[in-house]
């Protein structure tokens, strides 16, 4: 947004946050696109100007990649619209496609930023195994069929914790900022349906950071790397040296923190 249009936009009265889930397998990502391109961002400015009567400009927590889903995306935009903030997300969800949902809605300060004002956020990502592949998670895990070692995987996990220049797992094209991340937690757990559910919280997150990362534990855990390797791999800060990035269906923006 240019810096005057920034400008006319807190001149507004009100600056409205809202909690949004999703499922990204329709969308090319969340950042807004030109048409006939279409973006979660693209759909939810749409139809919050309808019911605010006003332009909609959204800032979001983080722009997750097409196909990627958010149980809670964090938005907020600046309107003179007046209806009252209790019945947001019912006016917001009866014009909304299925696939995206206003959770909450609150009036937030005059400076607050969904960007800017994050403290911390959580990605889930899902991984489906098995002898064969459930058309029932197909859009929302990477399917592998080989078993993957939990320990080894959650001994890696244990080696991104803590602050670290994340170089390594960082793809190119992101927007130019500190490699240096703090990652509060990382583990991985059996789940029902033969899912493994990897957590990762953490003060922010480099652009694919998350799928890198989650790219190269699965070959640990598939034994193509070792628990050292994966060590040395951090502290390499080449990207060249790590995995192939994991899939997008699998991850999910589950929280972020202010």
């Amino acid at each position: 947004m240019k810096t005057e249009h920034k400008v006319e936009m807190k001149a507004r009265a009100r600056n409205i946050a809202l909690k949004v889930a999703y499922d990204g397998t329709a969308y090319h990502g969340f950042q807004r696109q030109s048409p006939p391109v279409t973006a979660v961002q693209n759909v939810l400015e749409k139809k919050l100007a309808v019911i605010f009567g006003d332009s909609i400009e959204l800032a979001a927590s983080g722009r997750t990649d097409a196909g990627v889903h958010a149980y809670g995306q964090v938005v907020n935009f600046f309107t003179n619209g007046r209806i009252p903030i209790e019945r947001v997300p019912l006016a917001a969800n009866s014009l909304l496609p299925e696939d995206i949902v206003v959770k909450e809605a609150w009036e937030a300060d005059a400076d607050f930023s969904a960007r800017h004002s994050a403290k911390a956020k959580t990605y889930l990502y899902r991984i489906q195994q098995g002898a064969t592949p459930s058309p029932l998670t197909a859009r929302y895990a990477w399917y592998e069929r080989r078993p993957l070692d939990l320990n080894k995987m959650q001994a890696a996990l244990d080696i991104i914790k803590g602050t670290h220049d994340f170089s390594a797992f960082r793809a190119a094209g992101g927007a130019p900022m500190s490699p240096v991340r703090t990652i509060y937690e990382a583990c991985v757990r059996e789940k029902p349906a033969d899912l493994l559910e990897f957590t990762i919280y953490g003060n922010g997150f480099l652009y694919h950071m998350v799928r890198n990362i989650i790219g190269t534990v699965a070959n640990v855990g598939l034994g193509r790397i070792s628990v050292e390797r994966f060590g040395e791999i951090l502290a390499s800060l080449d990207r060249q040296q790590a995995s192939a990035t994991a899939p997008a269906c699998g991850l999910y923006l589950y929280s972020v923190e202010y």
